[in-house]
């Protein structure tokens, strides 16, 4: 059986670079059961208010919506149920003492399929105030002028 490469955008959090401060992003692998993974490759999955939580030693993702698969009948599990993220001990440790000691928070960014398996990015974020909000605004405001310019010459 031929193995499927590349990358597949699933969903992306466009509210992350809005709402935050991206420091850093890393790759995980996320824990599906059959039926989700099939609603994944439909896409039917929603980040709208799902945040990352270490407990116990354990990446887990709260929130995340996954609509139940048509044809899964009896096999469908809840859809907004916590899901554990797939990351080394180390990385989980790292990200832990992060959040705890340096006011970040851990987000989802995008889901995607890789080589056919689910992997979600997630960054370590600070979170931006109103103010933060309205000057990223008027830069991006200023860039799209300058583009906008340039072009007509």
């Amino acid at each position: 059986m031929a193995e499927k490469t590349g990358e597949k955008n699933i969903v992306v959090n466009r509210r992350a670079t809005h709402d935050y401060f991206i420091e850093e992003r890393i790759e995980a692998g996320i824990e599906l059961t059959g039926t989700e993974i099939k609603s994944v490759r439909k896409g039917k999955v929603q980040f709208a208010d799902s945040w990352i939580t270490i407990v116990k030693g354990e990446a887990w993702i709260k929130g995340m919506h996954i609509s139940p698969y048509e044809y899964g009948n009896i096999f469908n599990v809840d859809e907004t149920r916590d899901r554990r993220l797939l990351l080394h001990k180390l990385e989980i440790r790292r990200l832990y003492d992060k959040v705890r000691l340096k006011g970040f928070t851990l987000i989802p960014v995008r889901m995607y399929l890789k080589n056919g398996r689910a992997k979600m990015e997630i960054a370590l974020a600070r979170g931006k105030n109103l103010y933060d909000k309205r000057e990223s605004a008027k830069l991006r405001d200023a860039k799209r002028e300058m583009e906008k310019a340039l072009k007509l010459k």
